[in-house]
Order: structure tokens, then sequence, then C-alpha cells
């Protein structure tokens, strides 16, 4: 069978290279690997979600990086917000594995716990906010139980924050968070990439 970037233990033969990139006007180094998500670059869509999530709006409490991947979300993030914790749950031991190198490499491992997990699996907390770019090609249960579960895992005022193609689901995602929250907001369109914004209210 072939593995996919969501595999939970990849055997594919390592291929590590380490980069620069930069989000919120700050550079950061990142170790990327054979088995991971975008392993060349931060992909556009993970970069238009972090530029519209509103980082002042949300409760005190944790963040959620789900499915983290080798870091980005949570490694720039906690940069940009120091007195806040985050947890980075990811399936994929090696891509896990590659978050607390990054994060050490930029300073922040004091501040993210790393998770393996299945969507929610291992995850207990509730959390100020939960930000996610889906693995589209694990199919449409999976995107579907990480959306709709995640009204469980979230503190009052706190939000689910979505980065979906319009051509990947971007439509039906909407209404099944409006479904699930009673509201949903489309807070950045750019290339085809729409940002989902729900509140759990």
């Amino acid at each position: 069978m072939a593995e996919h970037y969501y595999t939970q233990n990849p055997t594919t033969t390592h291929d590590e290279h380490t980069w620069t990139f930069p989000l919120f006007d700050q550079t950061f180094k990142f170790t990327t690997d054979a088995g991971v998500f975008s392993k060349q670059t931060v992909d556009f869509g993970t970069r238009v979600m972090l530029n519209a999530f509103d980082q002042t709006k949300i409760p005190a409490g944790k963040i959620l990086d789900l499915g983290a991947g080798y870091g980005p979300v949570s490694i720039s993030l906690a940069q940009q917000m120091p007195d806040r914790e985050f947890v980075a749950a990811e399936i994929n031991e090696r891509a896990l594995a590659l978050t607390m190198r990054n994060a050490q490499q930029n300073g922040v491992a004091n501040q993210i716990t790393g998770v393996q997990s299945d969507r929610y699996a291992n995850v207990p907390d509730k959390f100020a906010a939960i930000l996610t770019n889906p693995p589209v090609r694990a199919g449409k249960e999976v995107v579907t139980a990480m959306l709709a579960e995640a009204v469980d895992h979230l503190l009052p005022g706190g939000t689910l924050t979505v980065v979906l193609q319009k051509k990947q689901g971007a439509p039906s995602a909407k209404k099944l968070m409006a479904e699930t929250f009673g509201n949903v907001a489309v807070i950045a369109k750019d290339k085809g990439y729409y940002i989902l914004e729900s509140v759990y209210e």
C-alpha cells in the first residue's frame, strides 16, 4: 500500500533538508523529510490561514495545531504569542518528531507539546483556538470528523480556523461548520483557498 503524509509510521527512505522561510516578518528554520506534507516550502494555504487568523480575539487558553506536519503553524504562532502554550497533534510520527526538532531550533520548544494523535484521539484538552489544514487526501470522513468534533474541544469563545480549497470541499465544509457551530465566516480567500472560521459560543 502506498504511503501518504498521513501515514502513521512512514517507512519511506529519509531525505532530510533544512531551509529557511519568512512568516510574520520573521525568518524560521525548518527541517523536513520524505513522507511529510509540503516538505519543500510552507504551503500557500497554510500561509493564508496564518495571516487571516486573529490572534487577539481568542480567549485565554492553549492553542491546538491539528495535523501539525513539521510544525510551521504552531512554531510561527508561538513566536508571535510568547505567553501561549500550544499542542501540536499529528498522526505521522516522523512529522511530529520534526515538529519538536523545529520547535527547538526556532527557540519555542518550551511552548509546544507534541502529541501523536489520529484527529482528537489523544487530545483531551479544551482549547482557545484550533487551526487545521486538514489532510484532504485522507478522505472526506477524516476531514469531516476533524471539523465536526472540534466543537467538543473548544473553550467558550474559542475558534476553529480551517483552510481548504474551493475545489477540495470548502463549500461543504462551510455548510458543516455552520450546522455544527451555528456560525461560520469566510475570513479570507486567495487563489482558490478559503479560510473558514467558526466560534464556539
